[in-house]
C-alpha cells in the first residue's frame, strides 16, 4: 500500500511542476487533463502527507523522552504521542478508502429518470414530490437541472419524467438512488382517510460521451409531432417534438422541451447513449457477481430500496437498514445523510471484501 502512496505522491509532484510549465499552460487540452488529474489525487495526497506527518510526530516524541529529564516536557511529550497513536488508525482507515478503485462515471453529469408504477393517480403524485426531492437537492449542490421529457397527469403528478443533472460529482452522490421507492400516505385523492402503499421506479443513469457508445443511427427511426404542455410560441406551434424509437432494443424516447426537432434529437440520443451504456453495465455486473455481492444494493429498478412513510414521518432505506424521523426535510431534498450513509456502508462493505481476499 505504502509503495503505491508513494508513486502516487511522486505523480502529484510531477503535475504540480508540470502544470508551471509555461508550453503545458499554453496546451489547454493538456492543461485541463492535468488539472482534473491533480484535482483526483488531491484528497490522497493530504491524507498521506498527514499519515507521514502523524508517525513523524510518534517517533520524534519516542526519541525525545528518552532524551527529556525535564517532568513538564516528559508530560507534553507523552500528551503529543498519545494524540499521535490515537490519530493514526483513523488516518489509516481514510486511506484505505481514498484507495479503494474509484467508479469512473463518479465525475459525471447524470441522466435521471423518474416513473409512477403502482398506485395510479397517486404514484404520479409521488414522482412529482420525488422530481422535486432530487431538483431541490440539486439547488444545494449548485447543480444544473435541464428537463428533458415529462408526461403529467393534470392534477399535479408525473407519469413519467427525464431530467438531466450537470455538477461536479453528481454521480458520485446519487448513483443509489436507482430502484423502486415506495411511499404510504393518505392520498390527496382519498376522502375516506385511508393510507395508500403506492411506488415509483427511479433510473440514475451517468451522462455518456458519444466515444463510449457507438449508434447506428441505421437502427434508430425518428418521428416529429407537436408538443404538449407548457411552452412558448414555437414549441406549440410547430412539429419541433421528436420520438426516437431505437430498433434493436425496443427503447423509445420522447424529447420536447426544446425549441428545435435538432435540439430534442440531440437530447433523445443523449438518453438513449446512457440507457445502451446501463444496459451494457448491467449485463457485465450480472457477469460479476462476486462484485455485485460486495456493493449496496444492485441499482436494479425492480429493487425496491426506500419506504417513505408520511403517518410515521419516516423514511427507511432497506439496504442499509436506515431510517430516519426527518421526511420533511427529506421531501424538499435534504437527503445527504441518506446519500452519506449509503456511500459509508458501500465503502464499508468493499473493503470487507478487499481485506478477505
Amino acid at each position: 500500500m505504502f509503495d503505491r502512496l508513494e508513486d502516487i505522491l511522486r505523480r502529484f509532484e510531477d503535475i504540480t511542476m508540470e502544470l508551471n510549465d509555461p508550453a503545458v499552460v499554453s496546451d489547454q487540452d493538456k492543461f485541463r487533463d492535468l488539472m482534473k488529474e491533480q484535482k483526483s489525487l488531491e484528497a490522497l495526497v493530504e491524507c498521506y502527507t498527514e499519515y507521514k506527518k502523524c508517525k513523524e510526530t510518534i517517533e520524534e516524541s519516542l526519541s525525545m523522552l528518552d532524551e527529556e529529564s525535564d517532568p513538564d516536557m516528559k508530560e507534553m511529550l507523552r500528551e503529543e504521542l498519545s494524540d499521535a497513536k490515537d490519530r493514526l488508525p483513523e488516518i489509516e482507515g481514510r486511506l484505505k478508502i481514498l484507495l479503494l478503485p474509484k467508479d469512473p462515471n463518479d465525475d459525471k453529469n447524470v441522466i435521471v429518470e423518474i416513473r409512477a408504477g403502482v398506485g395510479g393517480d397517486e404514484a404520479a403524485l409521488f414522482a412529482a414530490d420525488m422530481y422535486r426531492v432530487y431538483t431541490r437537492y440539486a439547488e444545494r449542490q449548485n447543480w444544473r437541472v435541464e428537463t428533458m421529457s415529462l408526461e403529467d397527469i393534470g392534477i399535479g403528478g408525473i407519469k413519467a419524467v427525464s431530467f438531466m443533472i450537470k455538477g461536479n460529482g453528481a454521480y458520485s452522490r446519487l448513483k443509489f438512488e436507482s430502484g423502486v421507492h415506495r411511499v404510504q400516505r393518505i392520498p390527496a385523492t382519498e376522502s375516506g382517510g385511508r393510507i395508500h402503499t403506492s411506488a415509483i421506479t427511479v433510473a440514475i443513469m451517468p451522462e455518456v460521451e458519444d466515444v463510449e457508445v457507438d449508434i447506428d443511427m441505421n437502427d434508430c427511426k425518428f418521428d416529429v409531432f407537436r408538443a404538449s404542455g407548457n411552452g412558448g410560441q414555437c414549441v406549440n406551434t410547430t412539429d419541433s417534438a421528436v420520438r426516437l424509437t431505437h430498433l434493436p432494443t425496443g427503447i423509445v424516447i420522447s424529447c420536447q422541451d426544446e425549441k428545435s426537432q435538432q435540439q430534442n434529437k440531440a437530447k433523445a440520443l443523449k438518453v438513449l447513449r446512457a440507457k445502451l451504456y446501463e444496459m451494457e453495465v448491467a449485463r457485465q455486473h450480472n457477469d460479476e457477481a462476486e462484485l455485485r455481492r460486495s456493493q449496496v444494493g444492485s441499482g436494479d429498478r425492480s429493487e425496491k430500496i426506500r419506504t417513505y412513510n408520511f403517518h410515521q414521518g419516516r423514511v427507511t432505506d432497506h439496504r442499509i437498514n436506515l431510517t430516519l424521523y426527518k421526511i420533511d426535510q427529506i421531501m424538499d431534498g435534504d437527503i445527504d445523510e441518506l446519500i452519506d450513509s449509503l456511500i459509508a456502508a458501500d465503502q464499508a462493505e468493499k473493503l470487507t471484501t478487499l481485506n478477505s481476499n
